[in-house]
């Protein structure tokens, strides 16, 4: 029998999955190697790892994609052993070769079991041979009305990237070469496929771990339906609401295709289950998904350690554990739901979750460190395992809400709300929830009081002022009137909304509120803020950092940014710019696009590439294009001006007289 046992692993990835990677091999044994971009200088996984080796370079096409530098780095640092993580190269049959011509143990399954699923055509054809139920594919040059709606996919790769949903027939060409040029941009093949849409379909996977010795195991069943641009966002194990008889069904695919192109290792089988119980074959990934923690709790397993024992030639257990409770798992993302899922950056000033029994925390970050513009947004996974499913969802939503995240603006409070929505709460899942409840879910919610919440950071801050502390910066003007309120505004994000918040500050040097009905100050120090709000106490946990102000509440986190008390004229910008909304690539123009052209209320123009995420920004306005500063492959920052759109009068509707 073949052993290999492996003594310095290096993992081909970055961030979360290598910090988690990492937490394995200590307990292990075993010896850790990072590789870094420039732009991850210093990174939480970088300072986990035992050693470390540059990729020069900041985009993944010049660091964390070029198998030939990992593998080099392998050696340098006298690895004997790769793990791909999930995502750049980890689905890559090249580079899992290359690593395997190197003398080094490739911590995966086989080459050819990962060319065979590399394309989502050929897999399909594989698992009909199989026996997977699959759905019929449809040939775009003959669709027809009724073979709407369609679905096309990228045949390379995955994670949304060159998929598009087709409801007219007309909008077919156009949105294939979109998906063609979005798919080849991300994954160097351009090939498209179209299969029919299921609508409210359910997207439900198998975890699959085999050795070999012929042992495949089938671990039970997860639910990814709740998805933003085909990217998942809550997932749990097991997959709720499915009868006994669908669950063996599904199980027997996984394993059949498992078999079928003879895997090892780690691996997921993706399913669409139809409203009425029928699962079909969408993919199979040959790597570790994202979501495989809820699989670990439910199972009391550790798949990275099982990954690790395969690859050293290792058996499997005859039979799997047996499974217990329920695991709820939500990714914690940098970006604002509200807008178009805009991902965000900057300085990550704080990340800390309640330290309670069933809640895990995987991350590859901390407080102090910087979201760069190169990276997925996704900050961290929090996952949380409790007997019933009912508590586990509980345990996370209070955890999140509980949570201190200062920084950028990330999807935190839609997660809470997602996890508390009475279609989660009854498991009616599909993958249709967010186009649905999205707006809802992002509306300002029931209980939020940022007034109350920017009194409490002003209290706070005047505090700090008068006790000789540091104060935050440009905190407004004060009144010259002595006897009169000090005042203080604070716009609030990511709404903008504005607050005034009118306090004096006694002989007692406790400052009170001023004209503030059922309000009554309790205790007030420079970093808590306890208020009596309509006869009940409520504390305030305040946080500054220059300009911004924190504020955590039991039950709410607001974020607000200390404004002057008049604004400043020269923030104001020309009508009709176009700005980034964020740091990033111009990767395309709408056809025949140049300063001159007529353009369309709502009409695409611009295409914009940040955090692995693809941007459209519109024209505001019917009228002429008087400037573009936008060219293909310029790498602009936040508020960068792009275009100007002058807008046509003539093109504004004239309401029709009345008699």
């Amino acid at each position: 029998m073949r052993s290999d046992v492996i003594q310095t692993l290096l993992v081909a990835n970055r961030g979360e999955i290598a910090c988690r990677i990492f937490r394995t091999c200590r307990d292990l044994g075993i010896t850790t190697v990072a590789v870094y971009s420039d732009a991850d200088d210093g990174a939480l996984h970088v300072r986990e790892a035992d050693l470390a080796v540059r990729l020069p370079g900041a985009a993944p096409a010049d660091t964390y994609l070029r198998g030939d530098l990992v593998v080099a780095a392998a050696l340098a640092a006298g690895a004997d052993a790769v793990h791909p993580g999930y995502g750049f190269l980890s689905e890559n049959a090249a580079f899992a070769a290359s690593v395997q011509d190197a003398g080094l143990v490739w911590v995966g399954p086989p080459v050819k079991a990962i060319e065979l699923m590399a394309s989502k055509t050929r897999a399909k054809e594989l698992m009909a041979g199989a026996g997977v139920p699959l759905l019929a594919p449809v040939d775009p040059a003959t669709a027809a009305e009724d073979d709407l709606p369609l679905l096309l996919k990228a045949a390379a790769g995955g994670g949304g990237r060159g998929m598009r949903i087709v409801r007219e027939l007309g909008a077919l060409p156009g949105e294939l070469l979109a998906a063609a040029a979005e798919a080849a941009s991300a994954f160097g093949d351009g090939e498209v496929f179209a299969e029919p849409y299921v609508e409210r379909g359910r997207h439900v996977e198998v975890q699959v771990m085999a050795d070999e010795h012929d042992t495949v195991w089938a671990l039970g069943t997860r639910d990814c339906s709740l998805q933003r641009r085909h990217q998942k966002v809550i997932e749990e194990a097991p997959a709720p609401g499915l009868d006994d008889a669908l669950r063996t069904r599904l199980r027997d695919a996984a394993t059949a295709a498992a078999r079928a192109v003879g895997y090892r290792g780690a691996g997921t089988v993706e399913f669409l289950v139809s409203a009425d119980g029928r699962p079909y074959f969408l993919e199979m990934n040959t790597r570790l998904q994202v979501e495989h923690p809820v699989t670990e709790a439910v199972f009391g397993i550790d798949l990275v350690a099982l990954q690790l024992r395969v690859a050293e030639g290792g058996p499997l257990g005859a039979t799997p554990p047996s499974p217990s409770g329920h695991a709820v798992e939500a990714r914690l993302y940098a970006e604002d739901p509200a807008r178009d899922w805009q991902p965000q950056t900057g300085a990550l000033l704080a990340l800390d979750l309640p330290d309670v029994p069933g809640l895990r925390l995987d991350t590859g970050y901390t407080g102090g460190d910087t979201i760069g513009v190169y990276y997925d947004p996704m900050l961290a996974k929090v996952i949380a395992h409790a007997p019933t499913r009912a508590e586990a969802v509980r345990l996370l939503a209070r955890a999140l809400e509980r949570a201190r995240i200062h920084g950028p603006v990330t999807n935190r409070e839609l997660l809470v709300r997602s996890l508390r929505h009475p279609d989660f709460a009854a498991a009616r899942l599909d993958t249709g929830f967010y186009d649905r409840h999205l707006a809802a879910l992002t509306a300002p919610a029931a209980g939020r009081d940022p007034a109350r919440a920017a009194l409490a950071g002003a209290l706070a801050a005047a505090v700090t002022a008068t006790s000789g502390g540091p104060a935050p910066t440009r905190f407004g003007a004060w009144r010259n009137v002595p006897s009169g309120p000090q005042l203080k505004r604070y716009r609030s994000e990511p709404d903008g909304a504005e607050h005034e918040v009118a306090y004096r500050t006694p002989r007692t040097g406790t400052p009170e509120p001023h004209d503030a009905p059922g309000v009554r100050v309790l205790a007030v120090t420079p970093d808590r803020v306890t208020l009596e709000l309509d006869g009940v106490a409520r504390h305030f946990t305040v946080t500054a950092d220059g300009d911004r102000v924190f504020v955590d509440t039991d039950a709410a986190s607001y974020t607000f940014t200390a404004l002057p008390r008049f604004t400043d004229p020269a923030t104001h910008t020309e009508p009709g710019s176009l700005l980034a909304p964020m740091p990033g690539t111009v990767v395309r123009l709408a056809e025949g696009l140049a300063a001159g052209v007529p353009v369309e209320a709502g009409q695409p123009l611009i295409w914009l590439e940040a955090m692995k995420m693809e941007h459209r920004i519109l024209a505001p306005a019917s009228g002429l294009l008087t400037a573009l500063h936008a060219a293909p492959g310029h790498q602009v920052e936040v508020g960068a001006l792009l275009a100007v759109v002058q807008e046509d009068p003539a093109a504004i509707p004239v309401p029709e007289e009345t008699a």
